[in-house]
C-alpha cells in the first residue's frame, strides 16, 4: 500500500513546473458604470429585496409616513430621527428584540450581488440589521461598485471593529428545498437610493 502511495507521490513531485508564475491579474473585470444602479436595483429585487429610488431624506420619510410600520421605528441617521427613534450607544442588545423596523446607512453597495457594506459606525449596536424585523438601509446612490474584487478593493487598508455585506432580506432554502423569507433575521430589506 505505501509503495503505491509513494510512486503517486513520486509521480507529482516529478511533474510540479520549473517556474513560479505570476497569479492571474483580477483588476481586468469589466465595470459599466452606467448601468450599475440598475443592475444594483434589478439583483436587489431577484433576491427578496426592494430598492427605491429618493431624492433626499424628506422623501424617505414621506415614504415611511406613507407605509407606516405598526410598532417600534429606531434609525442611526440624524435627519430621519423625526419618524424614527435614535439607536441608543452599545448597550445591551436585548433593548432592540421589540424593534419592527431599523434604518441604517450603508458605506456602499456591489452591483453583480446588490450587497451592501455596512460597519459598526453606521448601526451603533452591532445586533441592529439582524434583530429587527425589517430593515432599510440608506445608501448613496453614486457608492456602487460593479463587483466584490472592486468592493475588496476599496477595503484595503481600512480598519473597522465591526463590518458586514448585507444582501436582501434574510433567506434559507433548507426547509423543504422552498426558498424562506425572513427565516433568521429581517423579513424584508428596503434600500433607499439616494440621490443627493
Amino acid at each position: 500500500m505505501s509503495n503505491s502511495r509513494e510512486q503517486i507521490l513520486a509521480k507529482v513531485r516529478a511533474n510540479q513546473p520549473q517556474d513560479e508564475r505570476p497569479l492571474p491579474d483580477l483588476s481586468a473585470f469589466p465595470a459599466r458604470s452606467s448601468e450599475l444602479q440598475d443592475q444594483f436595483m434589478t439583483v436587489l429585487s431577484l433576491i427578496g429585496g426592494k430598492a427605491i429610488k429618493v431624492a433626499n431624506y424628506a422623501a424617505i420619510e414621506e415614504y415611511l409616513r406613507s407605509n407606516p410600520q405598526h410598532g417600534r421605528m429606531v434609525t442611526s441617521i440624524p435627519e430621519l430621527y423625526g419618524i424614527a427613534k435614535p439607536i441608543l450607544a452599545p448597550g445591551d442588545p436585548h433593548e432592540l428584540a421589540d424593534v419592527e423596523l431599523a434604518i441604517i446607512s450603508g458605506e456602499f453597495g456591489v452591483a453583480e450581488n446588490s450587497a451592501i457594506w455596512v460597519t459598526e459606525n453606521n448601526f451603533v449596536q452591532r445586533a441592529t440589521p439582524f434583530i429587527c424585523q425589517y430593515l432599510a438601509i440608506v445608501l448613496p446612490a453614486q457608492q456602487i461598485c460593479a463587483n466584490m474584487h472592486q468592493a475588496y478593493q476599496r477595503l484595503q487598508g481600512l480598519e473597522y471593529n465591526f463590518g458586514v455585506f448585507i444582501a436582501g432580506p434574510s433567506k434559507t432554502a433548507d426547509i423543504e428545498q422552498s426558498l424562506v423569507l425572513g427565516a433568521h433575521g429581517a423579513r424584508t430589506m428596503t434600500v433607499f437610493l439616494l440621490e443627493n
